[in-house]
């Protein structure tokens, strides 16, 4: 008797024959090695991928360890990219993986580089990296698949041109994430400083951590770009020579806690070694150490703290910083010998002699990295909890971009979803939420048809370096921007060739005839990217308050109203990835595993706990630079990394 069978699917693996011949031909792009980057290249090869490319500036750190699997202790101060892509052959020998240690805003990787792939998948720590990506698959039409953790939160979501909202279509609050070496070496904003005193904190008085080294990081990767210096420099750094090297604490022991001796380590000794490293110093203002006999000597009559109001709402001077640090430290090293041999003490905003401490150090190096230094109360109100990554989050993160993946190459682009991860179980009992992905803002300054844009502005006060760097650079995420005024005679305002308009920068945007209701065209060439400008000039401006991006920007999003489950999502312990969506219905069956299979709203409506099922779901940006073959030049790089990373609440 013969046996019929019905005609089957022909299966290579857990894939049908054509999805698995589509993924062993298919080239794809990795923006990122560090915790979701590992996990993710791992199950691309286990996958089927066997083209894949994978590109990131940073290098490996001991307290990469714990999580990034790929990487050993015989790899630290080695090109992240360079070791997961050894590491990873080893599960599959026969793919074919190209490693990049460089940065993904390097002109080098412009939209005919993006052009070569079928798909993009990020696996980055910071914003700047994250818009610069989005823009160039935009510009190249090519999907990408976002991603992020923070703690025990994850989201991964799709992004194709044209069919779904871009990764900066909805405001995103102020970023919250930062990478150890801007804490460590290059701090730029106060809350880099408050961070710091903070880790300083525990690195003296409570329970000491890798991720919270202080002292300069000498693996920083702008200051040694070629890897084999990097790991040549790491591999020094942990060589004892002639001198012993000891922990922060143990060398604070030593001094018996000796005030003096500390604030010259870390505000003198340790400003001159940063010095040394000269790379750091060409496009930003050097440090300028501090010495206690000199604050000292200082004239008590220029000391006087400014600022009306209560006594925590002062500025004091370097000398009562100074002051305060020494009265600081002397109160917890006595509580220190009050709890015994052994004892730590634990850092808490309530607990004034740690809330001094902090407030006079974070102070202390603002002043040295030329920073307004605040006042107690703003420190206070700017100090947050760390988020610690976690290894299990990355690996379920980096299982759904795989999923995700398998969707966009199956063409089964109607079927891919924004996939929430949970702490805890929502009122559906689901930890795994797949969300409807939404349309493009109409609205949005970067995947319009006509990205546009409104700054608020002082023309009198504004000068054309603050317009280029702090505005379109930093604001609105431009690399390399040419920007000509619409006067009728197309007025060059700032170029993106070196030297071209460099008489400008320090000129005030009135003097070109710039007037509340200009408008200034800005054309970035490596993200192929066109921007309009209005300008409303305005002499109402809050104090401090250069500009505002008025309408769709970037960072006018209000403020949070979610409980805290809901905030923002970092890759490994950093920035979100949480492009917000609206209102339409997911699918019921989705390719990850939930407990129930009710149907899901749009990311923009879902529920995030138990205890706010009547709350919506926000989205948030938690929280590395230059044109095609015309951009000569390479602005500074955040690193690519998602780790030695903090964010605060």
């Amino acid at each position: 008797m013969e046996i019929i069978f019905p005609t089957m699917a022909q299966l290579v693996g857990p894939l049908r024959k054509e999805l698995a011949d589509s993924l062993s031909s298919c080239r794809v792009l990795v923006v990122g090695a560090g915790g979701i980057g590992c996990e993710l290249l791992k199950n691309l090869v286990l996958t089927g991928f066997k083209n894949i490319e994978v590109i990131d500036l940073d290098t490996i750190d001991v307290s990469n360890l714990n999580r990034q699997f790929l990487f050993q202790k015989k790899h630290v101060g080695k090109s992240k990219a360079q070791v997961a892509k050894e590491s990873v052959l080893r599960f599959c020998p026969s793919a074919n993986i190209t490693a990049y240690h460089d940065s993904i805003m390097n002109p080098d990787y412009n939209v005919e580089f993006f052009r070569n792939f079928q798909l993009v998948m990020n696996a980055l720590d910071n914003r700047a990296a994250r818009n610069h990506v989005n823009r160039m698959c935009l510009a190249a039409d090519i999907p990408l698949i976002e991603s992020g953790t923070a703690g025990y939160l994850g989201q991964v979501t799709v992004i194709k041109k044209g069919q779904t909202e871009c990764y900066e279509c909805q405001p995103k609050p102020t970023q919250k994430t930062f990478p150890g070496c801007t804490i460590r070496n290059t701090p730029s904003e106060p809350i880099h400083c408050i961070v710091w005193a903070k880790y300083l904190f525990n690195q003296l008085f409570g329970e000491e951590d890798a991720d919270q080294e202080v002292s300069p990081d000498t693996a920083d990767p702008e200051v040694a770009w070629n890897p084999a210096d990097a790991a040549a420099r790491a591999t020094a750094s942990n060589k004892d020579g002639d001198i012993k090297r000891v922990s922060t604490k143990e060398w604070a022991r030593s001094t018996g806690y000796d005030p003096v001796k500390l604030f010259n380590k870390l505000f003198k000794d340790d400003i001159m070694y940063l010095l040394t490293m000269d790379k750091l110093w060409k496009k930003r203002k050097a440090p300028l150490p501090l010495d206690w006999t000199e604050i000292h000597q200082l004239e008590s009559s220029q000391e006087e703290a400014f600022g009306s109001g209560l006594k925590d709402q002062q500025v004091l001077g370097v000398q009562g910083y100074a002051q305060l640090f020494h009265r600081s430290v002397k109160t917890l090293r006595s509580q220190l010998i009050e709890k015994g041999e052994g004892a730590e003490l634990v850092w808490d905003k309530d607990d004034p002699p740690a809330m001094d401490f902090v407030t006079a150090a974070a102070n202390l190096r603002m002043n040295v990295f030329s920073m307004n230094m605040k006042s107690r109360f703003d420190v206070k109100s700017m100090a947050g909890n760390i988020i610690p990554a976690i290894a299990t989050t990355n690996a379920v993160i980096a299982g759904l971009i795989v999923l995700e993946a398998l969707k966009t190459l199956n063409s089964d682009f109607d079927q891919c979803r924004t996939i929430f991860l949970n702490k805890q179980p929502n009122p559906r009992k689901k930890l795994l939420v797949p969300c409807a992905l939404d349309p493009p803002n109409p609205n949005c300054f970067v995947c319009a048809s006509k990205p546009e844009v409104t700054v608020k502005l002082n023309v009198h006060k504004t000068i054309v370096q603050a317009l280029q760097d702090k505005i379109l650079k930093e604001k609105l995420g431009m690399v390399a921007p040419d920007v000509q005024i619409e006067d009728g005679k197309g007025t060059i305002l700032i170029s993106s060739e070196e030297g071209e308009t460099e008489a400008n920068n320090n000129k005030f945007l009135s003097d070109f005839g710039i007037r509340n209701g200009s408008r200034l065209q800005a054309d970035d060439f490596l993200q192929d990217y066109t921007l309009l400008v209005n300008l409303i000039h305005s002499e109402e401006l809050e104090k401090d308050v250069e500009f505002e991006v008025v309408g769709d920007a970037p960072d006018k999003a209000p403020a949070p109203n979610v409980p805290e489950e809901g905030k923002n999502i970092a890759n490994g312990n950093k920035d979100s990835a949480q492009p917000s969506t609206s209102s339409k219905a997911a699918a019921e069956d989705d390719d990850v595993l939930i407990v129930d299979s009710d149907e899901e709203p749009s990311s923009s409506t879902m529920e995030t706990s138990p205890e706010s099922s009547n709350r919506k779901r926000k989205h948030h940006d938690a929280d590395t630079d230059d044109a095609a073959s015309k951009r000569k030049r390479l602005d500074q790089q955040p690193a690519d990394d998602d780790e030695d990373i903090i964010a605060l609440d």
